[in-house]
């Protein structure tokens, strides 16, 4: 499944109900010759049970848009959290939820967002279908602002059924910045496929066989895929193990296309007992123009055995000269403050 600095009582005030409040930054009084403090944001990010989340970046802004970790039934609404610098955020609230998706009624998961043609599509999963005759799977919300309000693009899911045993859940899209085709790589239940999509994102176009849903899994995937494109080479990530379990982890893979195949090189996140626990399903944010990288992550609270209690992260993610991915050292600290120029 999900396919999920502020002081613990925070946490304890999180959920439906608590109203998220947007921290200012403070301009330091300090004279041009003294160093200016580092101010970071620490982990998680923003109060309240989160899981899943999708970064972004959109007009010199970051952007997180999560999963409302909680009971399936009322998974019926998305958040989103926006930044200028990744240490104060301010939340949207309902950007999207079930009244204005009609044939949704619960487990609204994992969003995955992209902008195209000034215009923002938001890819979600409802239902948690578990076979070809129940409504569900995979849908399109669309808007004219990063933060909503979004409705629903196509009246009915996207994916619908299971195909090459994938369930139509945990949905990314991929911009190939090589040749500008989008994608749709999605799965759960060990299974991933991708998928080329039309260009207004009402549907898919046929590969050359004359298949649409190519299965690109690799060893060890559960769920929660993740590309993106560095020096040349695909990287391909996924989540492992049980979402509610303390083993939950980040691996990923390396290729030349984004079909693969692909070859498990290892995991780069995972459980530190001094930290937290069940650190996975996560999404990348680089800086534009720059080599520098976030991974944004759900993981559990040292103590936390409720499977719905998650939280947002975000820290480094850096590379070896080798192109290969340093494994990722959570903290409480977070990132330090970074604006968009």
């Amino acid at each position: 499944m999900k396919k999920y600095l502020l002081p613990v009582c925070l946490l304890l005030l999180s959920g439906p109900s608590f109203a998220q409040k947007t921290k200012t930054a403070k301009k330091p009084k300090a004279s041009s010759a003294q160093q200016k403090p580092d101010r970071r944001a620490g982990n998680p990010i923003f109060p309240g049970w989160y899981a899943d989340p999708e970064g972004a970046i959109f007009q010199k802004q970051y952007w997180v848009y999560p999963t409302y970790s909680a009971k399936y039934e009322d998974q019926i609404f998305f958040d989103a959290f926006s930044s200028p610098d990744l240490v104060t955020w301010t939340k949207h609230p309902a950007i999207l939820d079930t009244t204005r998706v009609k044939w949704a009624k619960k487990a609204m998961w994992a969003p995955a967002i992209i902008e195209k043609d000034k215009r923002y599509y938001l890819f979600f999963g409802a239902n948690d279908i578990q076979s070809d005759k129940e409504t569900g799977g995979i849908g399109v919300a669309v808007a004219d602002k990063p933060g909503g309000p979004y409705k629903d693009y196509l009246g009915k899911p996207l994916v619908d059924k299971f195909h090459n045993g994938a369930q139509p859940i945990d949905q990314f899209v991929f911009k190939d910045p090589k040749d500008g085709q989008h994608y749709l790589i999605y799965g759960g239940w060990k299974h991933c496929n991708i998928a080329k999509l039309k260009s207004d994102f009402t549907g898919f176009v046929p590969f050359e066989d004359g298949n649409t849903f190519r299965e690109i899994t690799p060893q060890q995937y559960v769920e929660g895929p993740f590309m993106f494109v560095r020096g040349g080479k695909y990287y391909f990530m996924w989540s492992e193990g049980g979402w509610t379990g303390p083993n939950y982890s980040v691996a990923y893979a390396v290729a030349d296309s984004p079909f693969g195949p692909f070859q498990r090189v290892g995991k780069i996140l995972q459980q530190d007992p001094s930290i937290a626990t069940g650190a996975g399903h996560h999404s990348v944010m680089q800086v534009p123009g720059k080599d520098e990288w976030y991974i944004v992550y759900h993981r559990r609270p040292l103590g936390e055995t409720n499977g719905n209690h998650r939280v947002t992260c975000i820290d480094r993610m850096e590379f070896n000269a080798d192109g290969s991915i340093k494994p990722v050292q959570m903290t409480n600290t977070s990132v330090s403050a970074k604006l968009l120029r």
